[in-house]
């Protein structure tokens, strides 16, 4: 399992993601208008937009503000043009970190995303130079209460490609266009699916055994994350839960 899940798991527990609620609601916006501007306004033929749209509904974005950002996105309103740019670079101990941003200034972005991996122990590096450490997946979320053999059974009959543990929840993984498939035949099961969302998977994990090096690591990803201008952040880390607990507290 990635470190990375567990600890947005644990953050989500002790209530990060309410204090950054306009913040969320913001970057949320942003992705809804790059992917009707990349793929049209009609949500049953954008598949990117329709996972976008759902997402900003599971978070309580207002309809109206979703329909807005729509327009702006196919043009039928004016606003501010958002491009799409990654950056990859290195954590402490050599964890590969992916960094998603929507900017409208990418010097300003580029600079800022710099300057985080710089102030917290990491280093930026050349386009390609990490990301080839991940898969880019469909993943949904489900509520742990789920019996694990039913929800497998499920799960690969709707197409998905294997079923995660957690913790807290289970995490169904799937190709990328058929998420919603994957999502709409476990909910036809009787699953109820907390969240439903395109990522980057790592391949393959670095554990981290040291609480001091844990910790900037973790550091790094709090500080890209609080950025405005980045939508995701992506690493291959594990941490043993007995070092998450310290370093949660």
């Amino acid at each position: 399992m990635s470190g990375h899940s567990k600890w947005a798991t644990i953050k989500h527990k002790k209530g990060a993601q309410d204090k950054a609620r306009g913040k969320l609601f913001a970057k949320l916006i942003r992705q809804v208008e790059v992917a009707a501007r990349e793929g049209g306004g009609d949500i049953n033929s954008n598949a990117t937009l329709r996972t976008m749209f759902t997402k900003a509904r599971e978070a309580s974005v207002p309809l109206d503000t979703i329909e807005r950002a729509i327009k702006r996105g196919t043009g039928e309103l004016e606003g501010v043009r958002y491009e799409a740019i990654n950056y990859e670079g290195y954590a402490s101990g050599g964890v590969a970190v992916i960094v998603e941003c929507l900017t409208d200034n990418r010097n300003r972005t580029g600079a800022d995303v710099r300057s985080l991996f710089s102030k917290n122990g990491g280093s930026m590096a050349e386009p390609g130079a990490v990301s080839w450490q991940f898969s880019r997946k469909g993943v949904i979320s489900v509520d742990r209460a789920a019996n694990e053999d039913e929800l497998t059974l499920a799960a690969l009959e709707a197409g998905a490609e294997d079923v995660n543990d957690l913790g807290d929840q289970w995490q169904v993984v799937c190709a990328p266009g058929d998420l919603a498939e994957v999502k709409a035949g476990l909910e036809e099961s009787g699953f109820s699916c907390a969240s439903a969302d395109l990522v980057m998977l790592p391949n393959a994990s670095i554990e981290l055994t040291d609480e001091n090096e844990a910790r900037k690591v973790l550091k790094l990803i709090d500080a890209l994350e609080d950025n405005d201008d980045v939508q995701n952040v992506y690493a291959n880390f594990d941490i043993p839960d007995a070092i998450l607990e310290a370093v949660s507290v």
